[in-house]
């Protein structure tokens, strides 16, 4: 009898392997980090084979020190970073280029020209995603573009495209499966929502030839065996999710209207609306949360660029704090009478705003501020962003009565009090703060019958702690305006903004389709 379900769960910065047992409780995980690559400001690329290494090694790791061959996994299930992208050789399984990671801002160019072309109306009413660089499309073009020969190589089905999903399972397989699922597939800009396949006409638009494209299928499916060299045997896989969705079923976010928001190196919030998609008037995205037996349930979800990373940066660069923790505490020294905003458009700001052009930018300096105030102004910018998103949200005609929290910032307690705070609405931390690796953990479970279904899955989430609004209605509107007037001075132009009760709103919050 199998006792676990492994989870892969490959991300922005780190590899994780996680073995669940058959009570959904962590019995042992394994990490290791990769390197970064910078190339150009704006760009941001990872080495796929360190993507394959620290996938093998972590998975093996836990294995050992769990005492387990394959014969005790049920099942495995993936979860990765999105939007990045791979593009290697059919035969050999090399990639021709490093992976352009979601981050990474080199198409913008090409995503104006478009644009301006008028196309983006058609972009987002068959995709539910808007004209930026954050999205695949674009990317696997350029990969296309700018490598000697491949287009043509491309055409004559010699290359095969995939996100980090796709890649990990044709290595794992050995080259046997070419396939994704269904909530990767929707984060291409290649993805029709409605037919769930790839759309022709977006094709032809992005450039994309059709022979690179993988098969997509179920979140929760049949997607090979891994090859018995690898780990001493074959293990099926039975599980696929974007890191964001998969985070959303193990939030156990089952019924519309409920909410969660990721705090890893972005932030992202996804709240699920059901069995039909919501077109977004207010530049939120419109995506597929899981989809089973050939039935999809969507949701809206609004990205943040910037949250774990601005910590990181404080750290790294700048050298204020020598730990991630060491933020919180710092924050709560800091001098309340100065009012310093931090706005982290290291890269562009996500939504609503969706400039690519805006950078990082902070105000409110005075000559007593110090390591204290930045602290608080980083932790403070994942807080406001929030609010932003969750107000687009409302004015999509989506409520919800409270927010689950997950990832490593969550663990923060003054972070979590100031989102609570600011959001003026309640903020549950669960116990088990791995719901990206416990949500790819259930597809492949419910799939091995290893685990129940839907609703039995969320009854069993349990939270730890209840952060609940204890700020001034007043002092939450000032801060607010504050944080408003520094974003105003942040954007670069290409939306315009005005003043609402809300603060600051793009042409599309007022109520009018996005442009």
């Amino acid at each position: 009898m199998a006792e676990y379900v492994l989870a892969i769960d490959q991300g922005t910065t780190s590899t994780r392997a996680l073995l669940f047992d058959a009570s959904a409780r962590i019995a042992v995980v394994a990490q290791e980090t990769f390197e970064q690559h910078f190339p150009r400001p704006g760009e941001v690329e990872h080495e796929p084979e360190e993507l394959w290494t620290t996938t093998l090694s972590t998975v093996r790791a836990v294995l050992a020190k769990a005492g387990c061959g394959a014969g005790d996994i049920a099942a495995v299930g993936i979860a990765n970073q999105r939007e990045t992208v791979l593009v290697w050789e059919r035969a050999t399984g090399r990639p021709i280029h490093r992976a352009i990671v979601w981050q990474d801002r080199r198409t913008a160019g090409e995503c104006s020209a478009l644009r301006e072309r008028g196309h983006e109306a058609l972009v987002s009413e068959r995709t539910g995603l808007l004209l930026d660089p954050y999205f695949s499309a674009t990317k696997i073009a350029w990969i296309l573009d700018h490598v000697d020969g491949a287009r043509a190589r491309a055409a004559a089905g010699e290359l095969a495209f995939g996100t980090v999903d796709t890649f990990l399972l044709w290595r794992l397989t050995g080259g046997r499966v070419h396939a994704t699922d269904a909530t990767n597939a929707s984060r291409t800009s290649l993805y029709d929502l409605r037919t769930g396949d790839w759309d022709p006409e977006l094709l032809e638009l992005f450039r994309v030839p059709r022979e690179v494209l993988p098969e997509i299928r179920d979140s929760a499916s049949d997607f090979g065996t891994c090859r018995a060299e690898l780990f001493g045997g074959g293990i099926a896989i039975a599980g696929v999710a974007g890191d964001q969705q998969a985070a959303t079923l193990g939030q156990g976010c089952f019924a519309p209207g409920m909410m969660k928001a990721t705090y890893g190196t972005g932030c992202f919030l996804v709240v699920n609306t059901g069995s039909a998609p919501i077109a977004s008037r207010n530049r939120l995205l419109t995506t597929v949360v899981w989809q089973h037996a050939g039935e999809r349930v969507y949701g809206l979800e609004g990205s943040i660029f910037i949250a774990g990373a601005g910590v990181q940066w404080l750290r790294d660069e700048l050298g204020t704090v020598a730990s991630a923790p060491e933020s919180g505490r710092l924050a709560a020294q800091s001098d309340p009478d100065q009012d310093v905003y931090l706005v982290p458009a290291f890269t562009g700001l996500g939504a609503p705003w969706w400039d690519a052009g805006a950078r990082g930018a902070i105000f409110g300096l005075t000559r007593g501020t110090g390591r204290a105030e930045l602290a608080r102004a980083t932790l403070e910018a994942v807080g406001y962003q929030t609010r932003d998103l969750i107000e687009a949200v409302r004015r999509d005609g989506v409520e919800a009565s409270g927010l689950r929290v997950d990832g490593g910032m969550a663990g923060s307690d003054w972070t979590m009090q100031f989102l609570a705070d600011v959001l003026d609405l309640p903020v549950d931390r669960p116990v088990d703060l791995e719901t990206t690796a416990r949500g790819a953990a259930w597809l492949a479970g419910v799939h091995a019958g290893f685990y129940p279904g839907p609703k039995e899955w969320s009854a069993r989430w349990e939270r730890d702690r209840r952060f609940t609004p204890a700020l001034d209605a007043q002092e939450r509107e000032r801060k607010l305006r504050g944080w408003h007037d520094a974003v105003r001075r942040t954007l670069t132009g290409n939306e315009p903004v005005t003043p609402g009760p809300s603060g600051l709103r793009t042409p599309a919050a007022d109520g009018n389709e996005a442009q």
